[in-house]
């Protein structure tokens, strides 16, 4: 089984010479391969100095685009994502790859309590995690973890899902799940980054939650179309209620709200169909 090792990095020229470094000295047959996005400083010399095999942009794409360039460069039968800034250790990587021995598709290391980088990100990251196990059916423990081994050919089916931005682990996570492939979580600790993070929770943690509604009504519609559905049909009965009961009459107002609830549902049993008949065609 050949393995590549996938570092995406902007600006970490503090970190990913000594990130490459540990990759290789524990793995010195692994193809490690360092994607430089963009950076203004000497994070691909680094990174080549170190015996790294470099890929890189001529300006800024993404941490998703950086992971589509490293993916498409891999020669590995097992692909290894983790960050350039010093947060996983590489002697995790073992770890990962033997679940992969046992036959899963996706291993994800699963950052344990205290990994995160502040009491607000952890808390969002729950909020995910709750969010993303709704949509699939499945348990998700850690849907941001951007440290995880992947099936190589498995994972490129997913490469037209991939969002440019951070939203790269949300969107493959989901979409393992929910076209039956095999996920596993596997306990890792994340060291506090070294530098400043290119996250920006507002603006990306709006992304994230995009992405869960767009994989989910991508795989199951119906998990996003039922609930409104259901919450009209609600409404619509209080309301009817109501007015029966204070005016004695049948409102144009509960109508309307009737009618929604049957449309949504019915559109998204459509989808439902619509989906499944694509998956079919793409498999």
């Amino acid at each position: 089984m050949k393995v590549s090792v996938v570092i995406p990095a902007k600006n970490e020229s503090a970190t990913v010479a000594a990130v490459v470094d540990a990759v290789r000295e524990s793995h010195p047959d692994f193809e490690v391969i360092v994607v430089d996005d963009g950076s203004t400083d000497k994070t691909a010399q680094l990174a080549r100095d170190s015996g790294a095999k470099v890929v890189a942009h001529p300006y800024s794409k993404g941490n998703g685009a950086a992971i589509k360039s490293g993916t498409r460069a891999a020669t590995g039968d097992v692909i290894v994502f983790m960050d350039a800034d010093g947060q996983h250790d590489p002697a995790d990587i073992q770890r990962l790859l033997d679940r992969i021995d046992e036959g899963f598709d996706l291993v994800v290391g699963a950052r344990q309590q205290g990994s995160q980088a502040s009491v607000g990100r952890g808390l969002a990251n729950g909020f995910y995690n709750r969010l993303a196990t709704y949509m699939t059916g499945h348990k998700v423990e850690d849907l941001t973890s951007g440290f995880r081994a992947v099936c190589a050919d498995k994972f490129r089916e997913f490469l037209y899902l991939l969002p440019n931005g951070f939203s790269y682990p949300t969107t493959s996570t989901m979409a393992f799940f929910r076209a039956g492939y095999s996920v596993v979580y596997e306990p890792i600790h994340a060291s506090q980054r070294i530098g400043k993070s290119h996250i920006k929770p507002l603006k990306d943690g709006v992304r994230f939650l995009l992405i869960i509604f767009k994989i989910g009504t991508l795989y199951s519609p119906l998990k996003l179309f039922a609930p409104v559905s259901v919450l009209a049909f609600f409404v619509a009965t209080l309301w009817y209620g109501y007015t029966l009961v204070m005016e004695g009459r049948f409102t144009n107002m509960s109508a309307l709200l009737y009618t929604g609830s049957v449309m949504v549902f019915l559109m998204g049993l459509i989808s439902e169909q619509i989906t499944a008949l694509m998956y079919k065609e793409s498999r």
